[in-house]
């Protein structure tokens, strides 16, 4: 390997590194860098708390509503259709004939209020007023459906 010549002129055989500014420029990219890490962390996270709210909300929505279907059905003596609000389970239990039999069978529904889904325990406490003026509050017990994912009455306390 030949030496480089000496005197004024020579070229060294690689460039020298910077030195000045080489902190400022390391605490910089590393700042830039931290930065964007919390954005994207915190991004994620807003998103993951905003999936939960809407789920929730979904369910109460769902929930509601198929309860009140039910009984907008069993109060318009449409024992067929409240049938077809009942979770797969229930539906085993008993049969569409069996379940139009009994509906028939027990007080009218005169009116009725669904109050909140309780999320937890997936169950709507409905305040039923029945023919000749009896009163009593029912809870309905829901489920989801597996395949669609729709809530669905499964049962009556």
């Amino acid at each position: 390997m030949p030496t480089p010549p000496t005197g004024p002129g020579a070229a060294p055989p690689f460039a020298a590194p910077p030195t000045e500014g080489r902190r400022s420029r390391l605490w910089l990219g590393l700042g830039a860098g931290a930065l964007a890490l919390v954005l994207c962390c915190g991004g994620g996270g807003a998103a993951v708390v905003g999936l939960l709210v809407s789920g929730v909300q979904a369910i109460e929505e769902q929930g509601r509503t198929v309860s009140s279907d039910y009984y907008r059905a069993l109060a318009d003596g449409e024992y067929g259709q409240a049938y077809d609000q009942l979770c797969e389970d229930a539906k085993r239990r008993e049969s569409r004939q069996e379940f139009e039999r009994r509906a028939a069978a027990e007080p009218q529904i005169v009116s009725y209020r669904v109050g909140s889904v309780d999320t937890t325990t997936l169950t709507v406490p409905v305040d039923v007023t029945l023919a000749g003026g009896g009163q009593e509050r029912q809870q309905v017990v829901l489920g989801q459906d597996q395949q669609t994912g729709a809530m669905e009455v499964c049962g009556v306390n």
